[in-house]
């Protein structure tokens, strides 16, 4: 069935949902959470399958087209291309994506790929171990490097693009390694500013190292022609000038993308977020299992979704973190 448009208190159109189902991982990435984890939830506090199949479902029948499964990290959850297949069969869906650390896609990408996922984002901060251990804390390089590789070997899972945060002081030394990267296979690569969702909440604005600051460093060595942006797109996407590739940049702190923000977000234990720095969650797993009908779920999230923020004010005056970290909110 169809329903009214999900449209925010601003006019947006709401198209994109990112389901995070697990707050766990199996690494421990400076910019996300502390070197000795947090506090994971209580197996019964997440969301079963089939209650994400059908927050899903209800949001598709509002208009919702896009869907991307995050984490924490996504493949560890026991399953998880079970839960793929279920999001791929609902009708109206037309886009399935999964963002991954990449750890376990070796033994994945073929299930992933006859599940119904299409496309992925693989977080790489370094092409080099040692300083890939030092931002992940694991020493897990080259088996995420061989994920790439068996995901490369499935074209439906194309286009696959590998984001890597920027943090002043290291990323500088990445930039032109991951240029050429881009440049010598079929990854797309994409730089994401630092954002204030770090477990350790020791984010200051000097960390960030601008999309602006990263595009001239390659630019100077491989010029960059830049592409027209899609609605609703978080990336400013460059081709090379040769004709070898793309390279993208993500950047919220230096040039917010919120005036078309058509995204929001569901948490592992249910609670409905309308941007990635809300202070107030909605909670839909205790109205789903407390007996809701379809119905119900979709005022609540009209609800919700009418009050989304109209933008994030980070580096704004009285700007706050969230209590949870971008592990816990899914990214």
């Amino acid at each position: 069935m169809s329903r009214e448009p999900l449209i925010d208190g601003h006019g947006r159109s709401i198209r994109d949902v990112r389901v995070s189902v697990t707050d766990r991982c199996n690494f421990r990435c400076q910019y996300c959470m502390p070197a000795e984890g947090l506090p994971w939830l209580e197996r019964d506090g997440v969301l079963r399958f089939e209650e994400i199949e059908r927050i899903v479902r209800v949001l598709v029948e509002m208009g919702v087209t896009d869907v991307r499964l995050t984490g924490g990290e996504p493949l560890v959850r026991r399953d998880f291309p079970v839960l793929a297949r279920m999001m791929a069969g609902i009708e109206g869906l037309e886009d399935l994506s999964l963002t991954t650390n990449g750890y376990l896609l070796e033994r994945d990408a073929d299930a992933l790929a006859d599940a119904g996922i299409r496309r992925l984002n693989v977080s790489i901060d370094s092409l080099q171990n040692d300083r890939f251990f030092e931002m992940t804390r694991r020493d897990s390089l080259p088996q995420v490097l061989r994920g790439l590789e068996a995901v490369a070997r499935r074209p439906e899972l194309a286009p696959v693009k590998v984001n890597a945060v920027a943090m002043r002081g290291f990323t500088e030394q990445e930039v032109l390694p991951f240029a050429q990267f881009a440049r010598e296979g079929s990854f797309q690569v994409r730089f994401i500013e630092f954002m204030p969702l770090d477990g350790d909440r020791g984010w200051t604005p000097d960390q960030v190292l601008t999309g602006d600051e990263l595009r001239k460093i390659v630019h100077a060595v491989h010029p960059l022609e830049e592409c027209p942006r899609e609605p609703s797109a978080t990336a400013r996407t460059f081709r090379f000038a040769d004709g070898r590739g793309h390279i993208g940049f993500i950047n919220p702190i230096s040039e917010p993308f919120c005036s078309d923000c058509n995204r929001i977000r569901l948490t592992a234990d249910g609670k409905l977020r309308t941007c990635l720095f809300s202070m107030h969650e909605t909670d839909l797993r205790t109205p789903l299992r407390d007996g809701a009908d379809d119905d119900e779920l979709e005022w609540i999230v009209r609800d919700a979704v009418w009050r989304k923020e109209l933008k994030h004010r980070v580096g704004e005056k009285g700007f706050r973190q969230p209590a949870r970290s971008m592990s816990a909110i899914g990214g």
